[in-house]
């Protein structure tokens, strides 16, 4: 996305508006192929959030379901509001110069309608598509949620977040005058803006909402591992769009970096797997979902940079790496409970650093983008701009996202955590009435539950026949 931004820096509001004073034909010298490329793209990146709505509500348990897919899909729909409101114009206006973040510009998409993109696709259209780079993250984040965040605060919490910090590190990355951009720093698909940022990001909204119930915490497991399966295969497809889509065009570098996502993908499913099965020896689904999903990521800033045979050692790396830091949610007694910081943050880290080690100069150019690559072309200092993007992305995010949920929880009406009552009978009955199972009513959890004082088959009493326990009404779920 650099070499866009390298040029358009250099015009203004005014040249927009100079051109459509002279009448200059529009769109006469736009790429048709290009157009559809990352109109298509940017659907396939929209199916990310039902994805992981799948995904989250698999992995939760029964009573809280329904809510995780009511929380990643109206996250977006706020995230898409903010991105036409003001979050484009604070992320990409070509007149703000302080490299942080942009200005009002382009409010409410604004002197977005004539623009184009290196004369081959419209200014609307990217708009469109970096929009939905913002919706994913913000789905992503609400795995932080699981099981004990209230809804409507949440979504407060979306729309301030994507201000205050999507905005702010997508301009970094990206904006015309963004600090890491300039720079040099790599990061083609996102690794500081939404992996770092919704890794984090979940990380700091866990912090704030603190730990689930030990009570619940006991014997927990995914209750639909197909649910689970179904989300990974909308992500993985929808990533290509995400991660293809990122060149701009259709051209070999979308290629590449297409084939270096598969890559990752499926050498950090097989890594993830195999390290599950020497403890279990048996061969897991989540398992080699979660590994799919940590080389997708780790391939986000990377497979348009790297050569395909380092995205092989990117897949594996990731898969362990991440596999391992599954733990640090223990070690730090922060309730992460989607692993959003294990999946995202930790393996956009790795793939930040890999550009640094194996940044290739001739895969880089594949779209006409100039840059001195990595390690690979000698270019030694890359890895300290790596590293230092890395801690800049990582402590704002978690020190922004730590300070704005807990300002939200003193909005009256706003207080992020639901009751130990809401949270004990489930996300779904506390927050929406609504369930992804209907048998889901019938309470599940065996001591909490109390048996009527009457038989209502015998009409027997405890006191009549002490021997014989009350019936239940219906039979009881074994587990959440």
């Amino acid at each position: 996305m650099h070499s866009y931004f390298a040029k358009r820096a250099a015009y203004s509001a005014l040249d927009l508006v100079a051109r459509q004073e002279e009448e200059i034909p529009h769109g006469q010298n736009f790429d048709t192929g290009d157009i559809a490329y990352i109109a298509v793209s940017a659907c396939m990146v929209l199916i990310m959030v039902p994805g992981l709505g799948f995904l989250y509500s698999g992995l939760a348990r029964r009573k809280s379901a329904l809510s995780m897919i009511w929380a990643t899909l109206m996250a977006g729909s706020v995230a898409l509001f903010q991105w036409y409101f003001w979050g484009y114009s604070l992320t990409f206006s070509s007149t703000a110069t302080n490299g942080y973040i942009g200005n009002l510009d382009s409010f409410g998409l604004k002197n977005v309608l004539w623009g184009s993109v290196e004369d081959t696709i419209p200014e609307l259209l990217f708009a469109t598509y970096q929009g939905m780079f913002c919706m994913v993250t913000l789905a992503i984040i609400m795995g932080g949620a699981a099981e004990r965040g209230r809804l409507f605060p949440a979504m407060v919490f979306t729309f301030v977040w994507a201000t205050l910090v999507y905005c702010p590190l997508a301009c970094w990355a990206w904006g015309p005058s963004g600090w890491a951009g300039s720079w040099g720093v790599l990061d083609y698909a996102g690794g500081g803006p939404v992996e770092i940022g919704s890794g984090v990001g979940g990380l700091g909204y866990a912090i704030a909402l603190g730990r689930r119930k030990d009570k619940l915490l006991l014997n927990y497991r995914p209750h639909n591992v197909s649910l689970v399966t179904l989300g990974t295969i909308l992500l993985w497809f929808g990533w290509l769009g995400f991660n293809g889509g990122s060149a701009l065009g259709a051209n070999l570098r979308a290629i590449y970096a297409i084939f270096n996502s598969n890559l990752t993908a499926i050498f950090g499913a097989m890594t993830w797997c195999l390290l599950d099965f020497r403890l279990e020896r048996k061969w897991s689904t989540v398992a080699v979902c979660s590994g799919i999903i940590s080389g997708l990521v780790a391939a986000t800033p990377a497979s348009g940079v790297i050569p395909l045979w380092a995205s092989v050692i990117l897949g594996i790396v990731a898969g362990v790496v991440c596999n391992f830091s599954t733990k640090i949610k223990y070690l730090i007694h922060v309730d992460d409970s989607m692993d959003t910081f294990a999946e995202h943050g930790v393996a956009g880290i790795i793939g930040l650093l890999f550009n640094a080690l194996f940044g290739a100069d001739y895969v880089i150019s594949l779209d006409g983008t100039e840059h001195d690559g990595g390690w690979l072309n000698h270019n030694w200092k890359q890895l300290y701009k790596q590293f230092a993007y890395i801690c800049a992305c990582c402590g704002y995010t978690l020190f922004m996202t730590v300070v704005i949920g807990y300002a939200i929880n003193y909005i009256p009406g706003c207080h992020l955590r639901t009751s130990e009552d809401g949270e004990l009978r489930g996300i779904d009955d506390d927050q929406i009435g609504e369930f992804a199972y209907d048998y889901v009513e019938v309470r599940r959890d065996y001591l909490a539950w109390s048996p009527p004082t009457t038989n209502v088959i015998t009409g027997a009493t405890p006191d009549n026949n002490p021997t014989t326990p009350p019936e239940p009404v219906a039979s009881l779920e074994k587990s959440a």
